[in-house]
């Protein structure tokens, strides 16, 4: 994706450089994050340890019974290609005392993959819209409406998303915890696309205050990930929030992130629907993403820290 290419040498630099800041004024010993075995986190870690060695970074790989063992292998991975002790956390315990698993349609989507695509693909027939873009009408404050549609997401989509806020705002206390006991700093490492979409949970564990990565789209990670020379397990995977089986972040938000990027980057050169169209993207999911982009401006409220480097048209980064 020539469009979306960036200086990879110079952001790594850029964001390596912002790390060694952040330690140094704040006083810490070095950083902590959470390591899903993800694309992302993976990425920032290799970053944190580039930046800072393998003595200043820790690792946590937080995870309960949804979790999937391909992308834990994955972070163990990870852990052993850089040199860091793993910290693995089993939050199963809390979760099922706060009820995370009571819900029978919780229960039925951890039966088999095929739940969640059968349940996606009806409530996208019956209610007009997928059911994560539901969630970000609820989240901001909107009844959703016909009757029907409100009905089926309370007693399907609202538990999914529920569970999901649950969790990721847990492992964001752990994480707090940790950072506070040892004198270590929290980084994120949400990207631009997750971001602008509103595929996160507020608050949650890729809502932090410093995200390093939080200008650069998907596609420029893997960018990233591709010069730090991650390994291909890594790299090849499909991204994914690690909570439910059969869902990926792409089949959640309802659409590739080369597409996500491709749009919004669209929007930020100025170009119109058909000259979007032109590049390859039906105008459904265009329309899609756009409405995705407003009904998420509530989620994007908390403060925020300028991320190092920036991967939006016109920046320095663009190649």
């Amino acid at each position: 994706m020539p469009a979306l290419a960036i200086d990879t040498a110079h952001a790594i630099d850029a964001i390596t450089g912002y790390l060694q800041d952040i330690v140094r004024t704040s006083g810490t010993d070095g950083v902590v994050l959470g390591l899903s075995g993800g694309l992302d986190s993976s990425v920032m870690a290799a970053l944190a340890v580039r930046a800072l060695g393998p003595g200043a970074v820790k690792v946590a790989y937080i995870f309960d019974p949804d979790s999937d063992r391909d992308i834990a292998a994955n972070a163990r991975l990870m852990a052993d290609f850089l040199g860091l002790e793993l910290e693995v956390m089993d939050i199963s315990d809390e979760m099922r005392q706060r009820g995370v698993y009571a819900p029978l349609f919780i229960k039925l989507l951890r039966l088999s993959p095929v739940v969640a695509k059968i349940s996606t693909g009806s409530y996208r027939l019956i209610c007009g819209e997928s059911p994560f873009k539901s969630t970000l009408r609820d989240g901001g404050g909107e009844t959703l409406r016909p009757w029907y549609k409100r009905l089926m997401f309370n007693m399907t989509m609202h538990q999914v998303d529920m569970g999901f806020a649950e969790r990721h705002r847990f492992r964001r206390q752990a994480l707090e915890a940790i950072a506070k006991q040892r004198n270590l700093f929290l980084i994120g490492a949400a990207n631009l696309s997750e971001y602008e979409v509103g595929w996160f949970v507020k608050d949650g564990i890729d809502d932090l205050p410093v995200q390093p990565m939080t200008g650069l789209f998907k596609t420029q990670v893997r960018q990233l990930a591709k010069a730090l020379d991650l390994p291909e397990p890594v790299r090849a995977q499909l991204p994914s929030p690690d909570m439910a089986k059969g869902v990926s972040d792409e089949f959640g938000i309802g659409h590739d992130y080369s597409d996500i990027d491709l749009v919004i980057d669209g929007f930020d050169r100025g170009l119109s629907d058909p000259e979007i169209a032109a590049l390859g993207i039906a105008q459904r999911e265009i329309d899609d993403i756009r409405d995705l982009m407003r009904l998420s401006v509530w989620k994007r409220q908390s403060p925020h820290e300028e991320p190092p480097v920036s991967g939006r048209f016109g920046s320095s980064l663009r190649r």
